[in-house]
């Protein structure tokens, strides 16, 4: 009872606000929000480095959980991916900073082997110093999941394969894989919510108005915010608040499909 009364009182009422409160001008405020120049470049730059990141973190990171699951290093190892979670954002800010500012690390090397400059922070290679961070800073945590999901998978089912002439490879794909389905589906929603919080580095390192590649959704509410343009921020909330619960339906169907529910 007290989780379902905190509950109702920080999320179900808040809720019920923003929505009474996107309606405080008919549908004007969505149509606003809809046309907003700056919405819409927050919305595809904000898919496009879910589209770009996610996929990378998943491969990535599953092929070193695939290396290492069964190593008897694998509990350091496990600590040593873990790391980057641990440095503070203030820390990782000062690092970005020193290794994508016009004179940092990345463009000495660059000028040591006689290549131009970029200018990183200031040019589309914005979009890919924010997947960068994103990777490096949830790769260890994601390893992490994926090697909790390969030890739930009985060894016994691995090597009656084994025995039938299966290959490591056809292991992989026939058994591991489709075993590791309600891991996959866990992971994929952690890493969708943690790309939301790239915000925090991206905030920092280029301010509320960085290069518009790597201007997303959360910098749009954060200066509409700043600016109390709450009737913005209550249409965007309950956009995004529908297209995600339509998103996450889909893949849950998809799911339940496949698994012959």
């Amino acid at each position: 009872m007290p989780s379902l009364i905190g509950v109702v009182a920080f999320s179900v009422f808040p809720f019920f606000d923003v929505l009474i409160r996107s309606f405080s001008n008919g549908i004007g405020n969505f149509q606003t929000v809809v046309f907003n120049g700056a919405f819409r470049l927050a919305v595809r730059n904000t898919l496009r480095f879910a589209g770009i990141g996610i996929p990378i973190l998943l491969l990535s990171s599953f092929l070193v959980a695939l290396g290492i699951y069964k190593s008897k290093w694998m509990r350091f190892l496990k600590s040593v991916y873990l790391l980057p979670m641990a440095v503070p954002t203030a820390v990782l800010v000062l690092i970005w900073k020193a290794f994508f500012h016009k004179a940092g690390l990345f463009n000495q090397l660059l000028a040591g082997v006689g290549i131009p400059s970029v200018d990183w922070l200031g040019s589309e290679a914005a979009f890919w110093v924010l997947i960068i961070s994103y990777i490096w800073k949830n790769l260890g945590y994601t390893v992490v999941l994926w090697i909790a999901g390969m030890m739930s998978v009985p060894e016994s089912l691995m090597e009656a394969a084994r025995v039938d002439g299966a290959t490591e490879r056809q292991c992989v794909l026939y058994i591991l894989l489709p075993k590791l389905r309600p891991a996959f589906y866990t992971i994929t929603m952690l890493s969708f919510l943690n790309s939301f919080k790239v915000f925090r580095e991206a905030y920092l390192v280029a301010g509320p108005y960085p290069q518009k590649s790597m201007y997303l959704l959360q910098h749009l509410f954060q200066n509409w915010f700043t600016n109390l343009e709450t009737e913005k921020m209550a249409a965007a909330a309950v956009w995004l608040a529908a297209f995600f619960a339509a998103c996450s339906l889909v893949m849950q169907k998809l799911w339940e499909q496949e698994d012959g529910i």
